[in-house]
């Protein structure tokens, strides 16, 4: 996961700093939509194959949609301060591991909640392909904070259920790599959108 992070900044960081790449960015702003689609299309596909991929496979994969969010986090740097960045950056590196920590070490099961967070997170998608054609300014809020909220959750939740993926496996064969690499996309997926919804909130923006 921190491996995958690393690649996702440092493409995003390159990327930003190239004029050539805002030309084409300019030129043809397909770019960043051809990139969200090919993340989704590598996380469905990632997710449904991962018994039947390679482990170099199911790892180029991971990489792969690592640098393809580098593209699309690319812009943050163009609209925020760097300076907002790294202390969101910090803040939600803090947050992810306390909440990792907790999901980690608790004893209650957090099962139920979770299906009410991925309920929730299917509601703020939907409320912001909605705010795409409204624009407003309430809703971006809500959307905002509600996010947060909802991968704070997660992040807790998703640490569980990893735990108690691999215990109940037990077995450090390919297969259990395989899950713990699973794994981390998953946690990667909470800490990226966990910084984003931050950074909306506490960003200073240029």
């Amino acid at each position: 996961m921190a491996a995958a992070l690393t690649v996702t900044g440092i493409v995003a960081y390159f990327l930003s700093a190239s004029p050539l790449f805002w030309q084409m960015l300019t030129e043809n702003s397909s770019i960043i939509w051809i990139a969200i689609i090919a993340q989704l299309g590598l996380v469905v596909w990632i997710t449904a194959r991962i018994r039947s991929l390679s482990m170099t496979t199911a790892t180029i994969l991971f990489i792969l949609y690592s640098v393809l969010m580098g593209v699309t986090m690319s812009s943050i740097f163009m609209v925020y301060t760097m300076s907002s960045i790294a202390s969101t950056f910090f803040i939600t590196a803090g947050t992810f591991l306390a909440m990792s920590i907790l999901g980690y070490t608790t004893r209650m099961d957090l099962s139920r909640i979770g299906s009410i967070l991925i309920m929730a997170l299917i509601g703020i998608i939907i409320a912001s392909v909605v705010n795409i054609f409204m624009h407003s300014e309430t809703l971006y809020w809500i959307i905002s904070y509600a996010g947060v909220l909802i991968f704070v959750g997660l992040t807790a939740y998703d640490t569980q259920e990893i735990k108690g993926m691999l215990t109940q496996y037990g077995a450090a064969d390919d297969m259990g790599h395989k899950y713990a690499l699973l794994g981390a996309l998953t946690l990667y997926l909470d800490f990226v959108n966990l910084f984003l919804h931050l950074l909306r909130i506490l960003g200073d923006r240029r």
